[in-house]
């Protein structure tokens, strides 16, 4: 298996992008704000979408319409507008600008099937470059704000009482989801973000674990589903993707199985 250049790329790909689900993954559960890697993979989609049409990299135009809508959500106040009905608008406009791409990619309709459901295999050797200068700054960035982000997770009035910028706080935050987003959809598309982005995290705050503890293992159960996923895709006939996410409601089932006997 690891003769191929290409599953090398994969594995190393799939490391990247666990790298920065688990912990970006797990303040997004804590936090409350799970629909919105949901939402931003979409947005992602029309970006990327139209940076097929004007000839750009597709991972471009998805990061880039990512983390500017993740900043927009950051921004919208939660008193004012509802967190839940932003999301709810920037997915349907999202939606409605993805359509519209898919229907002038006639001539990219691989490229097409590749945001939406991913394409680990294709992932070139070049792209790992980008992938672990994004991993790297965005978990560096994720560990400045760590401490803040937390208080105000836990304890957003009293964290607001004692001078924390709240709104900040979210709008940087966010941006950091966007481009986790980005890096996730290269590995499971935009439709399965989800269970490689938030699968992990909750079962690892199920399952109790502190901060750090609950960071690492939110890592390592997310490096095993992306792994243990091009492992069975290479024994079976099925995409990555497909197992990616049965190993994701597999890992989430277990956590609440175990949790559940525990008392939890």
């Amino acid at each position: 298996m690891f003769a191929y250049e290409f599953m090398r790329t994969a594995f190393v790909a799939a490391f990247l992008a666990a790298f920065v689900c688990g912990p970006v993954g797990w303040f997004l559960v804590l936090r409350g704000q799970s629909f919105a890697s949901h939402a931003l993979s979409h947005v992602g989609f029309a970006g990327a979408g139209a940076a097929l049409l004007w000839g750009q990299p597709a991972l471009l135009g998805f990061g880039l319409s990512a983390v500017i809508s993740g900043m927009g959500m950051g921004m919208a106040s939660d008193r004012v507008i509802g967190r839940d009905v932003m999301i709810g608008l920037v997915l349907s406009l999202a939606m409605g600008t993805g359509a519209l791409c898919l229907h002038f990619l006639t001539r990219s309709a691989g490229a097409a099937t590749a945001l939406l459901f991913g394409d680990i295999l294709g992932i070139s050797p070049s792209s790992l470059y980008w992938l672990g200068a994004l991993a790297i700054g965005c978990v560096v960035c994720l560990g400045v704000m760590s401490r803040p982000l937390l208080f105000a997770s836990l304890q957003p009035d009293v964290a607001e009482a004692k001078g924390v910028n709240l709104r900040l706080l979210d709008v940087l935050f966010l941006a950091l989801v966007g481009i986790a987003t980005a890096m996730c959809s290269q590995i499971t598309g935009v439709l399965l973000v989800f269970t490689l982005m938030v699968a992990p995290a909750a079962a690892s705050l199920r399952l109790g674990f502190g901060p750090m503890l609950g960071m690492a293992v939110a890592f390592a159960l997310a490096l095993f589903e992306a792994w243990g996923g091009l492992c069975l895709s290479w024994l079976s006939d099925c995409p990555a993707s497909f197992w990616i996410a049965l190993l994701g409601s597999a890992v989430f089932a277990a956590a609440n199985l175990v949790a559940h006997l525990r008392g939890r």
